[in-house]
């Protein structure tokens, strides 16, 4: 049996448990920052980095080291915030871990990519191999963001934002960007047995919308909220992302509290 990757991971709050699954080429930080503070108020929040190094990645084999991760931590139950590639992970520990998996919230993802975003992979992908920093950067404000938000920026914000992206390619990319491409998770959907909220970007244009909305149609019982701006959320609408997130949260502990 293979062994599980190794994870960089964060711990902080307590309460009950909420897992947290990044997105492709990004992390806990760039993914979670501004969110993890405000569900640490009410909640223990365990957010683990994928692997620095390339080594090839699995779906079942990351969905275990999240739970693993998790366990060790301390949380024998949790519910899985995951964004992009994360949401894959997300469904696919719900399937392999139902004694463990409580509730989740996918964010940005899809049951399996569609073609332009395969394309959009396959570009990310080939910019990574030729250690173009430069064109690297200029794809992820293209795809990542909405046009709106990216033709509002005035000339030095643009400079300053692609600075910043191309310094900040965190290692493992381009594992994580070959199983953004592989991860199929259709025939996970019906298997899912815990409150799931899905939500989707009206403006992504590397992840449209009408693939997460895939998600919640084959979820049994899923609910479905759509937030205005492109793939990066939490940088463009970061006040809708963390109040959708946090609202889940309290309709499922108020639940509990009936």
């Amino acid at each position: 049996m293979s062994s599980l990757p190794a994870l960089t991971t964060l711990v902080t709050g307590s309460g009950p448990a909420i897992v947290l699954a990044h997105g492709g080429g990004g992390g806990i930080d760039a993914n979670f920052g501004g969110l993890i503070p405000l569900l640490a108020e009410d909640h223990l929040v365990i957010g683990s980095d994928y692997p620095a190094d390339d080594t090839p990645l699995t779906l079942d084999l990351l969905a275990d080291a999240l739970v693993a991760e998790a366990v060790a931590n301390g949380a024998e139950t949790f519910s899985i915030v995951g964004f992009s590639l994360g949401t894959t992970v997300a469904i696919r520990a719900a399937v392999r871990h139902p004694d463990r998996v409580r509730g989740l919230v996918l964010a940005g993802g899809f049951a399996r990519i569609d073609n332009r975003g395969r394309m959009n992979v396959r570009l990310w992908q080939q910019a990574l191999a030729a250690g173009d920093r430069a064109a690297f950067a200029q794809y992820c404000l293209l795809a990542g963001f909405s046009k709106d938000f990216v033709n509002a920026l005035s000339e030095e914000q643009l400079s300053e934002f692609l600075t910043q992206i191309a310094a900040n390619i965190p290692g493992g990319t381009a594992a994580q960007a070959a199983l953004v491409e592989a991860a199929d998770v259709r025939a996970d959907l019906a298997r899912v047995a815990v409150p799931t909220l899905v939500i989707g970007m009206s403006g992504d244009l590397l992840s449209d919308p009408a693939n997460a909305r895939e998600q919640a149609a084959g979820i049994p019982g899923a609910e479905y909220t759509e937030l205005p701006g492109g793939h990066v959320v939490m940088i463009e609408q970061p006040d809708a992302w963390h109040a959708t997130v946090l609202g889940f949260f309290a309709r499922q502990r108020a639940g509990a509290e009936r």
